[in-house]
């Protein structure tokens, strides 16, 4: 199966096969790959993938950009995110079978954090970001891909019907990233560096659900949703900050 989209050149050199067999959400290197765009990875450093799932996003930072990767996940056994990681060949990575918020590792640990699709699970909470920042170094990167709505559901009103379909009212996590930014600039730990709407996010997920429907030979529990989305609500925030 091709897998393709114009504008990551570096997830275009993955297999789909194994990136899909690694799916617990959109297409994850689209997500990284863009996000990376507003952080400066280099050689070298310590970064922690939080919510890595099987490991597809810990692989790829390895590979692409040098870094020492701690792969931390809690719903995933870390021999099989070791298995996943290891079909590509990448070096430099540590599974962790780890809760969000009781991560066993050294304060000012880690040069960078990034989370792709996991941290409206737990990240909304009001003091999550104190918690989180208090593993990196001063002057520490942290990267955030999530699941948005271009209008806040305050707002609206109400949680659009196609959408409460399928997630519930967990769809009050999918904030805007201007929510975002006020929600971390407030608190002064961090300066936020970027804090945007993906412009195809929703088309980059059509996309990809399409391609898992096929890969697994059943429809996608996200077809309906995007579907009837078209583009109107749903996409990702890219979130970039460095600690103070």
């Amino acid at each position: 199966m091709e897998l393709k989209r114009d504008g990551y050149p570096r997830s275009n050199g993955y297999d789909a096969d194994w990136v899909l067999a690694g799916d617990m959400g959109p297409h994850p290197l689209w997500l990284l790959e863009d996000l990376a765009q507003d952080l400066e990875l280099r050689p070298g450093m310590r970064v922690l993938d939080l919510g890595s799932g099987k490991g597809t996003t810990s692989a790829f930072l390895a590979k692409e950009y040098g870094v020492q990767v701690w792969a931390a996940d809690l719903w995933i056994d870390p021999t099989e995110a070791t298995s996943h990681i290891a079909a590509q060949g990448a070096d430099g990575v540590v599974t962790v079978k780890a809760e969000a918020h009781t991560l066993p590792f050294a304060r000012e640990f880690f040069d960078a954090i990034v989370c792709i699709d996991a941290y409206e699970y737990f990240g909304t909470a009001d003091n999550y970001l104190s918690y989180i920042t208090g593993f990196l170094k001063l002057g520490g990167q942290f990267g955030v891909a999530t699941p948005a709505l271009r209008k806040e559901v305050r707002d609206l009103g109400s949680i659009p019907d196609h959408i409460k379909k399928v997630v519930g009212w967990e769809a009050l996590a999918w904030h805007t990233a201007d929510w975002w930014r006020f929600q971390w600039e407030i608190t002064e730990l961090v300066d936020v560096t970027a804090a945007r709407l993906q412009e195809s996010g929703w088309e980059d997920w059509l996309m990809w659900s399409r391609a898992v429907s096929e890969y697994a030979g059943t429809r996608d529990g996200s077809l309906d949703m995007l579907e009837a989305d078209q583009g109107e609500y749903l996409t990702f925030a890219m979130l970039a900050a460095r600690k103070r």
